[in-house]
């Protein structure tokens, strides 16, 4: 495809305009910033004065009328598949803010459409396009722990303030004002932590180990809202026998530095590796005597979101790369957060979408 890119956002709120946009225009060169969407008047006009947006408006069908190449959908969580859909259909290449979906059906319908059209979707899973995640896989790749008996997960993040209402900040520092509502309204949020931060979690693992989950049994704590959780915990089990362990929870503005928590430790019948981005640690052992701990640079582990914006640019210019933040992966993690949800609800072990839907082929085809 000709450049620049055409370029519309759907959603053009905080992570759009601190983050996704800044960073497209690192490679001017190669993009338009042609149309934007988002509520409010106000902050529609200063969108357009910092970024010389020219098409603006708080309906998002004219950004898909601006007949653009490339859509950041950056909408709140319940407000994903419609847009994405839309976007699709109007044969837009996706960069789309996590959860993909609410609903683990709506995910996977992204993901044929998508398919059908040959259209790029990069999900905003921004580890995965980071050191240590590379290096992860390719330690897996290369090296390879066995069959996947146990895992281990845990993530921590500093949004308490924003999840109770308390503050308009995902981090904490000056500069940084969300609308509140994304994330204290259960109709447009969907969850608490387990929608706003385990995905990125859930993607490392799972992209990591290509691991599916069949089943969750989680509990969470909810002190405002039965649907908003603020801590969760759950066991899983996967698909090919192993288990496994999660466990979420949201932490004070100002602890830990405001960075992330995110330990993640699988183990195999022939060894297991270790992954520590608080600590920038990253460590493989087998059982026929490989022991390879990586040397991480400092801060290697820290979240930044450059890769995914880039990295749509450079599938949708036909360069040849390879995309960790697939749809496909975006729709395993929804499915999983899906499951913990409904098992938080209703005290019960919960399928996720996947296997209840590979059980009703095997029940219809004995």
């Amino acid at each position: 495809m000709a450049t620049p890119i055409r370029v519309g956002v759907i959603g053009a709120g905080l992570w759009a305009t601190t983050s996704h946009l800044p960073t497209l225009l690192t490679r001017g060169d190669e993009v338009e910033l042609v149309a934007a969407s988002r509520l409010g008047v106000r902050e529609l006009h200063k969108l357009g004065e910092d970024f010389g947006i020219p098409i603006l408006s708080e309906d998002y069908r004219a950004v898909l009328a601006a007949d653009i190449d490339m859509c950041i959908v950056s909408s709140p969580a319940a407000l994903h598949y419609e847009h994405a859909k839309a976007a699709l259909e109007a044969g837009c290449h996706v960069l789309i803010e996590k959860p993909v979906t609410i609903d683990p059906a709506h995910a996977w319908e992204l993901v044929a459409l998508a398919h059908a059209k040959r259209l790029h979707v990069v999900v905003s899973f921004g580890w995965q396009f980071m050191e240590t995640f590379t290096r992860a896989r390719r330690l897996w790749s290369d090296h390879g722990i066995g069959h996947i008996e146990h895992v281990n997960l845990h993530m921590a993040s500093a949004i308490r303030e924003l999840l109770s209402g308390t503050s308009n900040s995902s981090t904490g520092r000056d500069g940084d004002i969300a609308d509140t509502r994304t994330y204290t309204d259960a109709n447009l949020a969907g969850g608490g932590y387990s929608q706003t931060q385990l995905p990125h979690a859930l993607a490392w693992l799972l992209g990591l180990t290509d691991a599916e989950v069949d089943e969750v049994y989680g509990l969470g704590t909810f002190p405002q809202d039965p649907r908003l959780d603020m801590h969760d915990a759950a066991v899983l089990r996967l698909r090919g026998g192993g288990i496994g362990v999660i466990s979420g929870a949201s932490y004070h503005h100002g602890a830990q530095g405001g960075r992330h928590q995110l330990e993640i430790r699988v183990f195999g019948d022939h060894g297991q590796i270790h992954v520590d981005l608080e600590r920038d640690r990253l460590w493989l052992w087998r059982d026929d005597g490989v022991s390879i701990e990586a040397d991480l640079p400092l801060d290697a582990g820290r979240y930044q979101c450059e890769g995914p914006p880039l990295a749509l640019l450079d599938l949708i210019l036909g360069r040849r790369i390879d995309n960790p933040a697939s749809l496909t992966l975006g729709a395993r993690t929804v499915e999983t957060i899906a499951a913990l949800a409904s098992s938080m609800q209703t005290g019960l072990p919960t399928k996720t979408w996947s296997a209840r839907a590979r059980g009703h082929v095997n029940r219809t085809e004995s």
